[in-house]
């Protein structure tokens, strides 16, 4: 199978297991999360074969690069090893663990003891570890993080409610400011909270993040944790790609340190000079590879949440960077329409620039193509 049609079967996959057809709690987090990662290995590999037959054009010796080997389908595409049937196998291996550290304990096990025999084959066995999202893109996918046990706090929270749904016990989860704290729900919340051997099992569930004052997670108690916002299985799915986004967006813009998504529409309303910095040949140079993955990430968010005009507008700025000024003008209209008075105020004379960008952009290439005609 060819990876392009890989990557448009992994979009139309996950487009369909987050579909508004379906209810929410039918949604596979575990397939959605595969089927990103699936498009963004099928990306790069498209890039590494053609980085190989640039090689090959170069050195006429050089063997023909493989394409997926081995696979006919999105389903099949080996990822570290596996296929997303083999990852989704490994995390019924892991609840197979968990029941049988559980098999020496008394029987109908309380919630308590099922939470702390989670944990223990997570953290102690498996050395599951949470890592800072902008470390690693291996991280940010699912597939990476349940090979090497390094994962992004989104991540170990939704291996946890994974495995504990295979255990048919319910964990629900809500945003606290930065952070993303996972619980079951039950009657008594104070048991959660319960201090032994110098933690809770709140503490061990979700880590250093509830224990650092710094975080809003360390405010959270067994009174306030019944007033939190319940988040559905698309916004935990939202907030794996809100942060591959950002991942990619750091990566793309690293040689401009302090560039944000946003830094053009600032500058449109301070001088044409300063916007003109920000366009044509003067555009910032970023990684196109992380910058293809950012907009990649961008579109599958979008699917989720088409309403959002911030996301929307974060999607026409991506464009924009990648130089797809037709594109860019599209979306951020269509942001226009959904933004706050104010916000739409500001996007306004951007996106007349970057009409204009466009129409320059249309006749230097007529232009060019005229040229090249004259015999």
């Amino acid at each position: 199978m060819a990876i392009y049609q890989i990557l448009e079967a992994a979009r139309d996959k996950f487009t369909r297991e987050i579909s508004f057809q379906s209810k929410d709690k039918d949604i596979s987090l575990a397939k959605a999360l595969l089927y990103v990662a699936a498009e963004d290995e099928a990306f790069l590999a498209y890039n590494q074969e053609m980085d190989a037959r640039s090689i090959q054009n170069e050195r006429e010796n050089t063997p023909s690069p493989p394409g997926v080997v081995g696979c006919d389908s999105v389903d099949t595409m080996p990822m570290d090893g596996k296929n997303i049937d083999g990852w989704l196998v490994e995390l019924d291996t892991i609840a197979k663990e968990v029941e049988a550290e559980l098999v020496p304990r008394e029987i109908g096990c309380d919630l308590v003891e099922v939470l702390d025999a989670v944990n223990k084959v997570l953290f102690e066995f498996r050395g599951f570890k949470r890592l800072p999202v902008l470390v690693d893109s291996k991280c940010s996918y699912l597939h990476s993080a349940l090979s090497s046990g390094g994962a992004s706090a989104i991540l170990v929270s939704v291996i946890y409610i994974e495995v504990c749904r295979r255990l048919n016990l319910r964990i629900v989860g809500s945003r606290v400011g930065e952070d993303f704290l996972i619980w079951p729900p039950t009657g008594n919340p104070e048991e959660l909270f319960k201090v032994t051997c110098g933690h809770s099992l709140f503490e061990v569930v979700n880590g250093k993040c509830v224990e650092d004052p710094r975080s809003r997670a360390s405010d959270v108690n067994s009174n306030s944790l019944l007033g939190l916002d319940i988040a559905t299985n698309r916004d935990i799915i939202g907030i794996s790609l809100a942060n591959l986004i950002r991942l990619y967006w750091k990566r793309a813009s690293r040689t401009n340190y302090g560039l944000m998504l946003t830094s053009p529409l600032r500058s449109v309303h301070y001088s044409n000079e300063k916007f003109n910095k920000h366009s044509g040949s003067s555009m910032p140079l970023l990684r196109p590879r992380e910058l293809r993955l950012a907009i990649m990430a961008s579109e599958r968010l979008l699917i989720l949440q088409p309403h959002d005009w911030v996301l929307r507008r974060d999607y026409g700025m991506l464009l924009y960077y990648s130089r797809k000024y037709e594109a860019a003008v599209q979306e951020l209209s269509i942001c226009m329409a959904f933004a706050p008075e104010e916000e739409a105020q500001v996007l306004e004379p951007f996106v007349e620039k970057l009409h204009l960008m466009q129409l320059e952009t249309s006749w230097k290439s007529f232009e060019q193509k005229g040229r090249l005609t004259v015999p």
